[in-house]
């Protein structure tokens, strides 16, 4: 089949709209052209994407390429949508079955050897493919964060071929299971990184020993180091 049609997300600000990757193979001199108001960004996949589907031992169709972005006035930026556009290519070209395309969205920049890179905007994606009854397949550094969306199939690769080996189905990739965010608790400030300020220091101290809240110890400290304290802007 010359035809495919793959499943993505554009991100504007909060809100992640639905984006149709279509690509179609005609006869002619190889090239290929990218329509669908697309950024900069978006017009330099076509690069990526072609030395990332050599250089993982598949095959780049010499012909006539023609890829839209739909819909055509929304505006697409960064290489979200670079795997997208492999896995298009490669179903246009019959390396990859068009019908396992049907119920998944597909997000992840590529690298020239293939590997698939963690973008931006993940989370809005995935409560937006939740929410059209899709599946998500999204680059392995962001699947914590699109598991956040409770109830959604999460597909976690790190290579093209692995995506490749999944819609083929020779090596199925498993849904991804959480193991949760972790927090990193941040260390406070010390009062050493202060220079100077040392009445207001003082009284800090004095409220922080006694388990006292500072409007009250501002109000009943001597003239100097309450003023002391109006200077300390954290305060």
């Amino acid at each position: 089949m010359s035809l495919s049609i793959v499943h993505s997300r554009a991100q504007i600000g909060v809100d992640a709209p639905a984006v149709t990757v279509e690509v179609h193979l005609a006869n002619g001199l190889p090239s290929l052209t990218m329509v669908g108001l697309p950024e900069a960004a978006v017009k330099e996949s076509k690069d990526r994407v072609r030395s990332a589907i050599i250089n993982s031992g598949l095959q780049f169709p010499a012909r006539r390429i023609t890829l839209n972005l739909a819909p055509a006035d929304l505006p697409k930026d960064g290489g979200r949508f670079d795997l997208a556009i492999a896995l298009g290519i490669l179903s246009a070209s019959v390396q990859v079955p068009t019908l396992t395309l049907d119920d998944i969205e597909c997000l992840g920049e590529l690298a020239l050897s293939g590997a698939v890179r963690a973008v931006r905007g993940v989370l809005p994606a995935a409560l937006a493919a939740r929410k059209a009854g899709r599946s998500l397949m999204v680059p392995r550094a962001n699947a914590e964060e699109a598991c956040l969306a409770s109830g959604l199939k999460v597909f976690a690769v790190d290579h093209l071929l692995e995506a490749v080996a999944h819609f083929n189905g020779h090596k199925p990739v498993e849904p991804y299971v959480s193991n949760g965010l972790l927090y990193a608790s941040k260390p406070y400030p010390d009062l050493n990184e202060v220079q100077g300020q040392i009445s207001a220091k003082r009284a800090l101290l004095i409220a922080a020993a006694g388990a006292h809240n500072l409007f009250t110890l501002w109000y009943f400290t001597p003239p100097p180091i309450a003023r002391a304290l109006c200077h300390v802007k954290s305060l």
